[in-house]
């Protein structure tokens, strides 16, 4: 216990120290924020208001400010020309909000001064550290939200979806790259064999004999797999691409996927259902095999850009999909 504390103390520090550097970085502490004279406040407004329809109340709820401050922060925007109010149709009683003119210029300025902002900072990043700045954003808002609100942190719904999706190539390119380059010290040969041969079946993707399933979290594609019922030949198909993403990785993920890419291959009525790999995966051996593949030959080989033991997998279709 002494020692996770002692961990969490550590987390705790670096996340305030970063914390700290970020407000400095994006410009908080200055006479303005975005390019702008205004107080973050009034930036954040109108940042919101140029994306929705919002009243004051929901204003107050979305800056997490109370009513009065709310009530100056408008004054100043409606002063400087910049929001107007207008009677609901429906209802006299109630104001409608509404940007002028020139507070959707401004908020269009305030957009792209912020996109750029954005741009330079993820430039100076490699793929794997801008999916990592993402997500960590996302849940650690996410988790203050929480932990104000007293609640559960909400997930994304993970789902499994059968078929392409926009950016599902350069995802799987991008899960296989990575973690065989961490792994196995795998680099550019292996990348582009991957993304050859993806790129090859994808187009081949409306055929019955072909398909492609991927795990997806919120907007992220988390894992893969796929059966190419075509460049073996012989009634046997080709399970391909299977990938999870190491985050996701212990919690049945790949069990799932392949559940669903076995399944289809009974049913697409294949004789044998055939993989390669490599010697040293040693829990995804232990998957394949639980669903029924064996080892049938292995060889030194260096077809991913690295010498490695070589294997073939094998699975004959069950006899009760007869």
């Amino acid at each position: 216990m002494q020692l996770n504390g002692f961990l969490m103390s550590n987390e705790i520090e670096a996340i305030r120290r970063a914390s700290r550097r970020l407000v400095r970085e994006l410009g908080f502490l200055g006479h303005g924020l975005a390019g702008t004279t205004l107080a973050p406040s009034a930036v954040h407004a109108l940042v919101e208001m140029a994306r929705a329809e919002l009243s004051g109340k929901e204003i107050a709820q979305l800056l997490l400010l109370d009513k009065s401050s709310v009530s100056r922060l408008l004054a100043k925007l409606s002063e400087d020309g910049l929001l107007r109010e207008e009677s609901d149709a429906t209802d006299g009683r109630k104001k409608k909000l509404a940007l002028t003119r020139k507070g959707t210029d401004l908020a269009a300025s305030i957009d792209s001064y912020a996109d750029g902002q954005v741009a330079r900072a993820l430039a100076k990043l490699d793929a794997q550290n801008r999916t990592l700045v993402r997500r960590g954003l996302e849940a650690y808002s996410a988790g203050l939200e929480s932990a104000r609100l007293d609640s559960p942190a909400a997930r994304p719904e993970l789902e499994i979806v059968s078929g392409y999706r926009p950016g599902a190539i350069a995802a799987i390119v991008g899960l296989h790259a990575r973690y065989y380059a961490r792994q196995w010290r795998f680099g550019a040969v292996f990348e582009a064999k991957v993304a050859a041969g993806l790129a090859d079946f994808v187009e081949r993707l409306g055929r019955q004999s072909n398909e492609i399933w991927l795990a997806v979290m919120g907007e992220d594609i988390v894992g893969s797999v796929a059966v190419d019922g075509e460049d073996l030949g012989d009634g046997r198909a080709h399970l391909r691409w299977v990938i999870v993403d190491e985050a996701m990785q212990g919690r049945g993920l790949g069990r799932q996927l392949l559940k669903k890419a076995l399944a289809f291959a009974d049913e697409r009525a294949f004789g044998e259902t055939h993989l390669w790999t490599f010697a040293g995966l040693d829990a995804a051996r232990a998957l394949y095999e639980r669903s029924g593949f064996s080892l049938r030959e292995e060889w030194r080989g260096n077809q991913w850009g690295t010498d490695v033991l070589e294997q073939r997998f094998v699975r004959s279709r069950p006899d009760s999909a007869i």
